[in-house]
């Protein structure tokens, strides 16, 4: 008789590691945390995260980016843009971006992540005093004049269902740490701006 999911959890056990996150972030540069990126395409978060975690690795920390596509490639390769598939798309990340801070890696996540549940989700999971939120609000028309891999049009024709900002809603966030438009200010400007707010 093969075990239900329950069955399987009764014999899953968590073994305690005999090195604390304390000891580990003596290894680090910076204080390990997740800096986590909202908000519609194109509006500037993977430009933002791989930017941050450039500066970080060559201040000779220790860092690395999730971005949203790259994890569909391997990580989240089975899920599909369903409000269901979003929620678990989110929580895959948040539990990866939790076990990278344990290791005392710095996580920039790049993630339209339109939910606020999902959002607050994943804070919960990551732990809110290892969790920034910065929302990038750059308009919508804006976003979908840069519209670099095409997907703002080809939402408008039909080609793209479930898209946020044109066909899915995205539910701005109440109180994020930062709030930036990526078209009003620079990328350096962004950076610094996000820096100012992690303990280095």
């Amino acid at each position: 008789m093969n075990k239900t999911t329950t069955d399987i959890k009764d014999d899953v056990v968590w073994h305690a590691t005999e090195v604390t996150s304390d000891k580990r972030g003596l290894l680090s540069v910076h204080k390990p945390l997740t800096i986590w990126l909202t908000g519609l395409s194109a509006s500037g978060k993977s430009t933002l995260a791989f930017a941050l975690e450039k500066m970080l690795v060559e201040s000779g920390g220790s860092a690395f980016v999730l971005d949203g596509d790259n994890v569909r490639h391997g990580l989240c390769k089975d899920l599909g843009f369903t409000a269901q598939d979003r929620t678990e798309n989110i929580r895959r990340i948040a539990e990866v971006a939790k076990l990278m801070n344990e290791a005392g890696v710095m996580v920039m996540v790049a993630c339209i992540s339109p939910c606020t549940a999902d959002r607050d989700n994943a804070k919960s999971i990551i732990g809110e005093e290892r969790f920034l939120e910065v929302y990038l609000n750059t308009p919508l028309s804006v976003c979908e004049r840069l519209d670099p891999k095409g997907l703002y049009r080809k939402a408008r024709t039909g080609e793209i269902p479930n898209f946020t900002g044109v066909s899915a809603p995205y539910e701005v966030p109440v109180a994020p740490a930062l709030k930036l438009d990526a078209s009003e200010l620079s990328v350096d400007d962004c950076v610094q701006a996000i820096l100012s707010r992690v303990a280095i």
